[in-house]
C-alpha cells in the first residue's frame, strides 16, 4: 500500500475560505476544545527529519505529552494480518496497551481477531471503511466512511465504538476533512514518525526500520506501524526492549496524550 504523507500540505487561508462560515465555526470550536490538555503539532524542527510530522492543523494530534519520557505505538490495519499474532504477543509480554486504527473492511474480514484485540483491553479507532483518499470525497461520503467503520466494529464487538479518534488513510486530509470528521465526533490523529515498515516491497528491511525508530526516539513520539507487513512482527520485541532500556515507557494513545 503506497502512502502520500509526504504530500500532506499545511493548512492555509485559501483552504479555510473554502470551508465557508459553518466550517470556520467548527474549526473555532475544535481549537477551543483542543486548548484543554492538547499538545500543538510540532514545529518544523526535531531530532531527525523522520521525527517531524507534516500536520495540516495546529490542533491535530501529531504527538503525545512531551513532558514525560514515554512514546506511543500505533498499528494501522487495513489489509493483511501478517504481523498480528506477533504484535499481540509483544504487547502482552511488555504489558503495553496497544492502539490500533482499523478499516471497516478489515474488521469485517477478521472479526475474531478484532474481538481478541478489544477483549485484551486494547484501543481500536477509525481508519475509515475502505481506505480511500478522503480529500477526494464529498462531505457526506467522508462521514459515511467513518460511520461505516464504526458500524462494522459494533457489529463485530457489540458495544464497541471507534470514536473519538480517526486516522486518515495515506495521511490524506485537509481542513475540510478535519471539520467533517469533528462534526461526526472524531479528532484526527497523525504521527510523529512513520516507521516505513509498509515499504518492505521497496527495499526497507528489519534493520532500517528499527534504526529509524530508535534514532528518532524522543518523548511523546507517536510511531506509525502496520499489521499487514512482516517487518513489524519481526522487530517489535527488540524495539520495545531497546526503548525500555533507555528509560522510556510505551503507552497507548489515550494514556500518552
Amino acid at each position: 500500500m503506497s502512502r502520500r504523507n509526504e504530500k500532506a500540505e499545511l493548512l492555509d487561508i485559501s483552504q479555510e475560505a473554502r470551508l465557508g462560515l459553518g466550517g470556520l465555526i467548527v474549526l473555532a470550536v475544535i481549537a477551543l476544545l483542543s486548548s484543554y490538555g492538547r499538545h500543538p503539532a510540532p514545529a518544523a524542527a526535531g531530532p531527525s527529519p523522520a521525527a517531524v510530522p507534516r500536520a495540516v492543523s495546529s490542533i491535530e494530534i501529531a504527538h503525545g505529552d512531551r513532558t514525560k519520557k514515554q512514546v506511543i505505538f500505533t498499528f494501522d490495519a487495513g489489509g493483511a494480518t501478517t504481523s498480528a499474532d506477533e504484535i499481540l504477543a509483544v504487547l502482552a509480554k511488555h504489558r503495553v496497551k496497544g492502539t490500533f486504527f482499523m478499516t471497516g473492511k478489515f474488521v469485517q474480514a477478521n472479526p475474531g481477531l478484532v474481538r481478541r484485540i478489544v477483549d485484551s483491553g486494547y484501543e481500536v479507532f477509525d481508519h475509515t471503511y475502505s481506505h480511500p483518499f478522503l480529500t477526494h470525497l464529498s462531505d457526506a461520503d467522508i462521514a459515511k466512511q467513518l460511520d461505516m467503520m464504526d458500524g462494522a466494529l459494533a457489529a463485530a464487538v457489540p458495544g464497541a465504538s471507534s470514536r473519538p479518534y480517526f486516522r486518515a488513510p495515506y495521511g490524506d486530509r485537509d481542513s475540510r476533512v478535519l471539520a467533517d470528521a469533528f462534526k461526526d465526533g472524531y479528532e484526527s490523529v497523525y504521527w510523529t514518525v512513520d516507521a516505513l515498515d509498509w515499504k518492505e516491497p521497496q527495499g526497507e528491511t528489519d534493520a532500517s526500520v528499527e534504526a529509524r525508530i530508535l534514532d528518532s526516539l524522543a518523548p511523546g513520539n507517536i510511531y506509525l506501524m502496520h499489521v499487514g507487513d512482516s517487518i513489524t512482527g519481526s522487530i517489535l520485541d527488540d524495539v520495545f526492549s531497546r526503548i525500555e532500556a533507555r528509560g522510556y515507557g510505551i503507552v497507548s494513545l489515550k494514556e500518552g496524550l
